[in-house]
């Protein structure tokens, strides 16, 4: 099943609107962007990475019968206080190898973990707590009825939802969707996400650099951002400055992908050629974010496909990537939005901050457990990158910070990767 494109109007802020806050430009896309990727039906052992495209629903009960959660002697319970001896009936019960028979009144039966209870037991002892000699075992009470045992459906009961639409299936989601005797399940197909760089000052890794040029850092980082996510990476090249050879090369990426990641030309200058020729459509929406590092978003449609136009510059398109593009894309994709994890750590660090726009220092945890910053919040130095293991997240709002003030620190793995 293929859902509806989106509108040319997704991406339009309210009229008057000229600096977008951070969390304004969050509730836009949340309220704006839907699954755009087309739905199929799979076994569960090939849908790791995907979205449910519907609520699941247990096949069957786990676990399926009451079984003993240990190793022990199964009985019908409970037993009272002091030493209880109870003769032994003839067998076993095992995991996959039940009892063929009852367990008489006043009996016990040697029973293993996972074993399925038989009838006439409801309660068993741990082997660790018995003594067992002669056909008979001894152990001292009280014991409640249904001690160390699993009730069916305990767990999930036969027909309950095991897990929404547009969850991520993990190793942890495949493991409870087996358990419940799911075969196959209704999935989104992965989202083809197209990355493509622009500008005449940038050279292919590989190639000879001129003294005016510098190499593409943005194209595979962002490659490979897009497959840490599970997202399928589309590599739609690099384009100078050019206007029609970007036009063509958007309309192969419209047919390759279903969203599209630019960076370069994101603003209003005579070189910004992706957000001109956004504005040739009539979708485009020029964001200016009241965020450091970054600033300008060109958002649009192009040939139906949403493209979300980056800063140049690597910092600020790796933070605007990670704050906007990674919970559109889940969306996109079939998913939740997702904000990310943050936690209150001391800060390693003095800052003066400014009021007006969110800040994201790069910024990685010492062994004191406290969160230092990057030596430069310059945006060009890349290097930072590479050093950091999160961000640390300053508010709106003015603030002074000194060695030891609480800061909230989102490591990497709350975007999705490490």
């Amino acid at each position: 099943m293929q859902p509806p494109r989106l509108k040319n109007d997704c991406f339009a802020l309210p009229p008057g609107v000229h600096w977008t806050p951070v969390d304004q430009a969050h509730a836009r896309l949340r309220a704006n962007l839907h699954c755009v990727t087309a739905t199929e039906t799979i076994r569960v052992t090939a849908a790791e990475g995907r979205f449910l495209a519907t609520d699941v629903r247990a096949v069957r009960a786990s676990p399926p019968a009451a079984n003993s959660a240990v190793d022990g002697y199964g009985f019908a319970g409970p037993a009272g206080d002091g030493v209880q001896i109870l003769p032994l009936a003839s067998g076993r019960a095992a995991a996959g190898v039940p009892f063929d028979g009852r367990v008489g009144a006043g009996q016990a039966l040697r029973i293993l973990t996972g074993a399925s209870l038989p009838p006439g037991a409801d309660t068993v002892v741990l082997q660790e707590d018995v003594t067992a000699e002669d056909g008979r075992i001894a152990f001292h009470g009280p014991l409640k009825r249904g001690a160390n045992t699993r009730a069916a459906g305990e767990d999930v009961v036969d027909g309950a939802v095991v897990l929404p639409a547009r969850t991520r299936l993990r190793a942890q989601e495949l493991a409870i969707l087996a358990a419940t005797g799911v075969q196959d399940v209704s999935v989104h197909r992965p989202l083809r996400v197209g990355v493509l760089s622009t500008g005449n000052e940038l050279c292919e890794v590989g190639k000879t650099a001129t003294a005016s040029q510098i190499y593409d850092a943005n194209r595979p980082m962002l490659l490979s951002l897009v497959e840490r996510w599970g997202f399928g990476a589309v590599d739609l090249g690099h384009v100078g400055d050019d206007r029609d050879a970007l036009r063509a090369r958007l309309d192969a990426g419209a047919g390759k992908a279903d969203v599209i990641l630019t960076s370069g030309g994101a603003s209003a200058g005579d070189e910004d050629h992706v957000s001109a020729l956004l504005g040739e459509t009539g979708s485009v929406e020029l964001w200016r974010i009241a965020i450091k590092p970054g600033r300008p978003l060109a958002l649009g449609i192009w040939q139906g496909v949403p493209v979300f136009g980056l800063p140049g510059n690597p910092v600020a398109a790796f933070v605007c990537t990670l704050i906007f593009a990674e919970p559109a894309f889940r969306v996109l994709a079939g998913g939740d939005w997702r904000v990310p994890q943050g936690f209150q750590v001391p800060a390693a660090f003095a800052k003066t901050k400014k009021p007006g726009r969110r800040e994201y220092l790069r910024a990685r945890i010492n062994p004191d457990g406290a969160a230092e910053a990057f030596r430069s919040e310059g945006s060009g130095r890349i290097s930072g990158l590479a050093w950091a293991d999160g961000l640390v997240e300053l508010d709106d709002g003015a603030r002074k910070i000194a060695p030891g003030d609480m800061v909230r620190y989102i490591p990497f793995t709350s975007f999705g990767f490490d």
